[in-house]
């Protein structure tokens, strides 16, 4: 098993850390706080994050990226989507000229509207081949309390997203691989963008047949968009997709539904970003992700309007009365 280096020590990669060390990997994670990685050297824990987990003895942790990425295998990206460029500009001629990227992320970059695997390809130069994307309903405290769950890997390359696959399978984290980048990516982007729309029904008090008919138009503009990207729709029916929005849409684990709630409950978007230390990554990517979506003539119905609450100002009782007032036509129509 080679070398894997995760940076950084948020919740999802000090869990994916974990993951990595529980299949047997030595994995070295970057943090920056020195009291975090003293803890996580010690005590096997990330007092910040994590106070109730024990990590494998094989997770060291470190402030030095550079030694971090000597030897590494396996390069575990694992920041805010809108952080990554500048991070990895710096990490990237530290990193061995073979490594495996391995995206742990989900957004879409504000300035540039690219997807995170091209943001790695960008910087570092790397080809496809060498980029992999992991992706599907991992909510970080459920796998590190090691309840089953399951996700994709999906790179260009059949033989990297396998060696991924292999370097994170765990008796209580199952990998399937896939091909679809492009859908795995747009799955996971877009879903945090309908989960906070879905935390906003919840705020206001709407209940199951309000979240159920909302995640389904969620992912039916999801497929839309991936499908004039190039995406595979079965990519959308299967854990990156699916998968993805029913957890992150149904769970108070979830950062982007729980930032919802808060708006739904009347909160500006100024006030939860002050109450919320965590990032809710569908606050970015809504707005990139709808120009590609113009720029294709494709409609976002949901998308428009949790960006128009984000950014405009408009109350979430009026964004739901808009689409229930759009005019009705056939479920399946694309474009529409």
């Amino acid at each position: 098993m080679r070398k894997a280096a995760v940076l950084t020590a948020g919740s999802w990669g000090t869990v994916f850390a974990k993951v990595l060390a529980d299949a047997g990997a030595r994995v070295d994670l970057v943090a920056r706080d020195e009291d975090v990685i003293h803890s996580i050297n010690e005590r096997h824990v990330n007092p910040r994050y994590l106070p109730a987990v024990h990590l494998p003895d094989r997770v060291r942790a470190t402030a030095d990226p550079a030694a971090a990425l000597v030897g590494a295998g396996l390069v575990v990206l694992a920041v805010p989507s809108q952080a990554l460029r500048p991070a990895l500009a710096g990490w990237a001629p530290l990193a061995p000229p073979d490594a495996i990227y391995v995206s742990l992320m989900k957004g879409v970059e504000a300035t540039s509207r690219l997807r995170m695997s091209q943001v790695v390809a960008e910087v570092t130069g790397a080809p496809a081949d060498r980029i992999a994307v992991v992706s599907g309903p991992n909510l970080a405290h459920e796998i590190a309390a090691e309840h089953p769950a399951a996700t994709v890997v999906a790179s260009s390359s059949e033989d990297t997203a396998a060696e991924v696959q292999a370097a994170c399978w765990t008796p209580y984290f199952r990998p399937y691989t896939n091909t679809d980048v492009v859908g795995c990516e747009l799955g996971g982007a877009v879903k945090n963008v309908i989960a906070l729309a879905a935390g906003m029904l919840g705020g206001m008090g709407f209940a199951t047949n309000s979240q159920a008919s909302l995640i389904t138009r969620g992912l039916a503009e999801t497929s839309r968009l991936g499908m004039a990207l190039g995406a595979d729709p079965m990519t959308f029916a299967g854990l990156a997709g699916l998968g993805d929005l029913v957890a992150t849409c149904g769970s108070p684990l979830s950062r982007n539904r729980t930032f919802g709630e808060k708006l739904g409950r009347g909160l500006s978007l100024a006030q939860v970003e002050a109450e919320q230390r965590q990032v809710a990554e569908g606050v970015r990517s809504c707005r990139p992700l709808l120009a590609i979506a113009d720029q294709l003539g494709v409609s976002m119905p949901i998308t428009r309007q949790v960006e128009r609450v984000l950014y405009e100002g408009l109350p979430p009782l009026e964004a739901v009365k808009e689409l229930m007032s759009r005019e009705p036509g056939p479920e399946y129509r694309f474009g529409r």
